[in-house]
């Protein structure tokens, strides 16, 4: 059946890739609890109505769509029961961006080679734009030694309930993830997971647009996409949206050692998920993804990918991901988005590569 499925298909990222979808050419279906706001988000389109993650598994197991597109979380709870459900009936691409579902999901590589399926992990701004600049500084050089990512996401808020998806996004996003504590961050040393400080290593950039932002280390996706690309030794993962005050960066060590009790946990998951937000405009015009790659010759490359709205970047990318993978361009195995399409994807969904002039630009 050459059908792409959308899970999670009326919330806002399920319609935004819809609407991507459909201006390349595919009337996805759009797969959720709510038969109402399915229909509605679909038109004229086709729905599937599933409660829960397990008979969502047991749809596509007994419809076999060729392409799945996981926007429901938290990951970490939907990924690999989805994807194993995938792996006897089709494609399977998602849009998270924590280390944990990273983790379960690329770890599942082996079974999607031997089931002959293409799963792709972190279709989004945040891991699919900052690993496609490491990608693109160090097409044709040796492994570097030392790789710093930074997201600066522009995303206009429609407003609403943030919802128990998100919430449990938010809340669960490093259970069980080696190399620190459960809710610590995480950085590479030597090639390993290591213990890093949430909101730590600030760096205050000049954008290309003349415009400053701080960033600091957040334990994200991108994190591992970025080590996966370069094969460096030594990563750190910034973003924006990190605390970075002196004051957040004090309490932070306090409040994420409450989340280990796990009343204060769903509480404040419970908490999230009823929060209202209202309608907001995007506070700058591009979002960014920036990467400087260090090798051992001491040569140090910086670049940058300009991209629009980050929401409209992500669907723009879950379309195209679902697209190729629908036109059988996929490889069995679990993937990034760059590490299998290479960073002309990032082009392909409107993004635009600021770069240096020379590949051995400046020496340290």
């Amino acid at each position: 059946m050459s059908e792409v499925w959308i899970l999670g298909g009326a919330g806002r990222t399920g319609r935004a890739t819809a609407a991507a979808l459909r201006r390349r050419g595919v009337e996805p279906t759009l797969v959720g609890r709510d038969a109402g706001r399915l229909a509605e988000a679909a038109g004229a389109g086709r729905t599937v109505v599933a409660g829960d993650v397990e008979a969502m598994a047991a749809e596509i197991r007994r419809q076999r769509p060729a392409v799945v597109v996981n926007t429901v979380g938290p990951f970490t709870r939907t990924a690999e029961p989805l994807v194993r459900a995938c792996l006897a009936a089709g494609h399977y691409l998602d849009l998270a961006n924590d280390l944990a579902s990273f983790t379960t999901t690329l770890g599942l590589g082996d079974a999607a080679a031997a089931a002959g399926r293409t799963v792709v992990t972190g279709a989004g701004f945040g891991g699919a734009a900052t690993e496609s600049v490491v990608v693109k500084l160090c097409e044709g050089r040796e492994v570097p030694d030392r790789v710093r990512t930074d997201m600066i996401p522009s995303v206009a808020l429609e407003g609403g309930v943030t919802g128990e998806a998100l919430a449990g996004s938010l809340v669960e996003g490093l259970p069980g993830l080696e190399g620190g504590g459960r809710y610590q961050g995480r950085r590479y040393r030597g090639g390993r997971l290591a213990p890093a400080r949430i909101g730590g290593d600030p760096a205050e950039l000049t954008l290309p647009d003349g415009s400053t932002v701080t960033t600091a280390a957040v334990p994200l996706g991108e994190l591992m996409a970025a080590q996966r690309a370069s094969g460096a030794p030594d990563v750190v993962s910034a973003s924006s949206e990190a605390p970075s005050s002196p004051v957040a960066r004090a309490i932070l060590p306090v409040a994420t050692a409450l989340l280990m009790i796990g009343a204060v946990r769903e509480f404040t998951r419970r908490r999230l998920a009823a929060v209202t937000t209202k309608p907001k405009e995007k506070p700058r015009e591009y979002s960014w993804a920036h990467a400087v790659v260090h090798w051992p010759d001491g040569v140090t490359r910086e670049g940058w990918l300009r991209a629009g709205e980050a929401m409209s970047f992500t669907a723009a990318v879950a379309a195209e991901v679902a697209l190729r993978l629908l036109a059988g361009e996929g490889r069995p195995g679990a993937y990034t988005p760059a590490a299998l399409f290479g960073p002309a994807l990032a082009e392909a969904c409107g993004g635009d590569y600021l770069l240096p002039d020379s590949p051995a630009d400046t020496r340290i």
